[in-house]
């Protein structure tokens, strides 16, 4: 495959909601970059799009094509299904409810504008070294809070 970046995310959350932590990593050719951190209330998924939206913001002026890794299938189909239905309905579900969320998924919506993206799911605690590691991150973002 051409020259690439390869990113894994997760999060966690200790009671939903309750305290969180989101966790990324980010490796180019033979370099590694890991970030994470934690809120004090806050929900899973708000912790999945936060990973995510934090490993994007490091890469601004990139110029290679992303893979990112999720085991969340709520940011994976969030922004490859059902964004644009949001945006076109004013932010609102098809309940016609306001989008939950949508402070991170309008983030991340303007964050993957600017990047060549492709999206993968893998099952969570699946000895997957990416994501486990992903997990890894988050769950420390949780315990230094």
């Amino acid at each position: 495959m051409a020259e690439h970046i390869t990113i894994y995310t997760d999060g966690a959350c200790r009671g939903n909601p309750g305290p969180g932590g989101w966790g990324a990593v980010l490796k180019h050719a033979e370099k590694e970059k890991t970030l994470y951190g934690g809120e004090e209330a806050t929900t899973n998924n708000r912790m999945e799009l936060t990973a995510v939206i934090r490993a994007l913001e490091c890469l601004k002026g990139n110029k290679w094509p992303i893979e990112i890794t999720t085991d969340s299938k709520y940011v994976l189909q969030g922004i490859t299904e059902w964004i644009e239905g949001w945006k076109r309905k004013g932010w609102r579900n098809a309940s016609k409810k306001p989008v939950m969320n949508a402070d991170l998924w309008m983030q991340l919506d303007e964050l993957v504008q600017q990047f060549e993206i492709n999206w993968h799911w893998v099952k969570g605690h699946s000895g997957h070294p990416g994501n486990e590691q992903a997990d890894e991150l988050a769950n420390r973002g949780i315990d230094e809070l």
